[in-house]
């Protein structure tokens, strides 16, 4: 028997990319299927980050604006300038949690911002000088004013979202209590008066039951959808402001 030999063609090797100094390699993912959205463990990554949002955005807003006011007011005596000083150190802390939750939560890596710059002398005043230099400090404290509104109004529409539809979609599951213990045929979604006549709608009938839960299951459906556009803001905030972008989301 004669045993024929085929050549052993070596296996491509994957190529090597030469990443900037401490960056991480570059990942992807591909986004969140429609109907997977409300199960993943992404979309809830998401919340908790737009729910979270809202406590750190409040602490970093009150701590910028105190301290930015006390030291612009004591500036003319010269005792505000260390004032402004430590408020750009407390805002490059500020910053770095921040890109600490974007890498946790959002799949989101960033390098650091550059370094404070160099007194150009030694000394205490020198280093004051110096921070007060700081772009990076400055651009930290700016992230922290401007996205206090917007975190606001994204922690309420999450939450709306988020409560809304659940409790619609899963309303069959309760509509029993409210006959039963309300004295309503249903759940009231309006009652109000008008030339002495009386306008009131219920949940009551098993069609009017069902479509309430169907467009429960679509605000579901489309609720990691919103979340993700909403804190694609922030995404966009950290990169341009906290740091350079060098990586891209992960699941």
């Amino acid at each position: 028997m004669t045993t024929s030999t085929f050549p052993q063609t070596a296996a491509p090797s994957a190529p090597h990319t030469a990443g900037a100094s401490g960056a991480q390699a570059t990942r992807s993912a591909p986004r969140t299927a429609f109907l997977r959205g409300p199960f993943a463990a992404a979309t809830y990554r998401e919340i908790g980050y737009a729910l979270t949002s809202l406590p750190i955005a409040i602490a970093g807003f009150t701590v910028s604006v105190t301290l930015f006011s006390l030291g612009a007011g004591l500036s003319l005596t010269v005792l505000g300038l260390p004032v402004l000083a430590a408020l750009l150190a407390a805002a490059r802390g500020l910053g770095a949690g921040e890109r600490q939750r974007a890498r946790a939560l959002l799949a989101l890596d960033t390098t650091e911002p550059a370094g404070v710059p160099a007194p150009k002398r030694p000394g205490w005043w020198a280093g004051v000088q110096a921070r007060l230099s700081d772009a990076a400090g400055w651009k930290a404290l700016l992230f922290q004013v401007i996205m206090f509104p917007w975190r606001v109004a994204s922690f309420v529409v999450t939450v709306t979202f988020l409560i809304t539809g659940w409790t619609v979609a899963l309303y069959p599951l309760y509509a029993w209590v409210f006959p039963r213990y309300v004295g309503w045929p249903g759940y009231r979604v309006y009652e109000y008066s008008s030339d002495g006549v009386r306008h009131q709608y219920y949940l009551s009938s098993p069609l009017q039951i069902a479509a309430a839960s169907l467009l429960g299951l679509l605000i579901v459906f489309l609720t990691p959808k919103l979340v993700h556009a909403l804190t694609s803001v922030d995404r966009a905030a950290v990169r341009s402001l906290l740091g350079r972008r060098v990586a891209g989301p992960v699941e």
